[in-house]
Formats: C-alpha cells, sequence, structure tokens
C-alpha cells in the first residue's frame, strides 16, 4: 500500500507543474522565444517560414488545459495523502516542501532561475521542521477516568 508522504510528495510536485503551466500560458512569451530558439534552424532551412508566429497559440491552450489538469489530480493526491498519514499536519507540510523543492527544480531548469541563500535558509527549516513532524509519533489521547454515574 502507499504512504501518505508519498501522496503528499506527488501532490507537491503537481502544485509546482500546475504553476509552472500557468507560467508558461500566461507568462510574458516563454513559449515564443522557446519555440524560436528550438525550431531556428528549420524556419531558416525552409524559407523562412515563422511558424512561432502562430505555433505558440495551442501551446499556450495546452498549458492552460495543463494547468486544470494539474490542479485537478493534485488534489486528488492532496485528499489521499490526508486519508492516509497519521495527520493533517503531515501531509499538509510535506506538500508544501515538496512544491517548494519541486517550483526550485523546475525554475532553474525551465527558466534558469537563482533563489537567494535567504529562500534556502526558509527552506531548509521548513526541511527540518518536516524531519521533526515525520520523526515524531502521535500522541493517544487520554481516557476520562472519572466518568459520572447515570
Amino acid at each position: 500500500m502507499i504512504s501518505g508522504s508519498f501522496y503528499a510528495l506527488v501532490a507537491g510536485f503537481l502544485g509546482a507543474a500546475a504553476s509552472l503551466s500557468a507560467k508558461l500560458s500566461l507568462g510574458a512569451d516563454y513559449l515564443r522565444d522557446m519555440c524560436e530558439s528550438g525550431l531556428s534552424s528549420w524556419t531558416e532551412a525552409h524559407g523562412g517560414i515563422r511558424a512561432c508566429d502562430w505555433l505558440h497559440v495551442p501551446l499556450r491552450l495546452l498549458c492552460g488545459g495543463l494547468l486544470f489538469t494539474c490542479n485537478a489530480v493534485m488534489w486528488t493526491f492532496f485528499s489521499k495523502a490526508l486519508r492516509h498519514c497519521s495527520s493533517s499536519a503531515r501531509a499538509t507540510v510535506t506538500t508544501t516542501a515538496s512544491n517548494f523543492i519541486s517550483s526550485a527544480v523546475l525554475g532553474r531548469v525551465i527558466f534558469g532561475e537563482t533563489h537567494a541563500a535567504l529562500w534556502w535558509v526558509g527552506i531548509s527549516l521548513t526541511l527540518c521542521g518536516l524531519l521533526v513532524l515525520h520523526g515524531s509519533s502521535p500522541q493517544a489521547l487520554p481516557q476520562e477516568e472519572d466518568k459520572k454515574d447515570k
């Protein structure tokens, strides 16, 4: 059986993928620039046809659909994480940490973004809190010993 932590990790990654899709579909000509850099040799070889002038529109629509799909699947996985984790805090913190790390990796790979040292300190503290949360065992609720007679 799959653990709740795995569902939470996947939910965090899907949240980052949804954010990436939103940035690509609504952002400032990222797709057009990627298309032009990827198809530059093809457009020069075929008489200067500028496929990127129209190709970025269906790519933006595709990324918009991917945004809604990733969000729907992310909420499904987060719900499963809440069901299978011992506490809702564990599922929430794991999803958040996974989302931050996935966003950093995707931002670096796709857009070449870098983060300041303070950002890394913050994510490190989040991960330390996650380790503490995962290392603790759930406490049983105290039983009422003094019950009143009927």
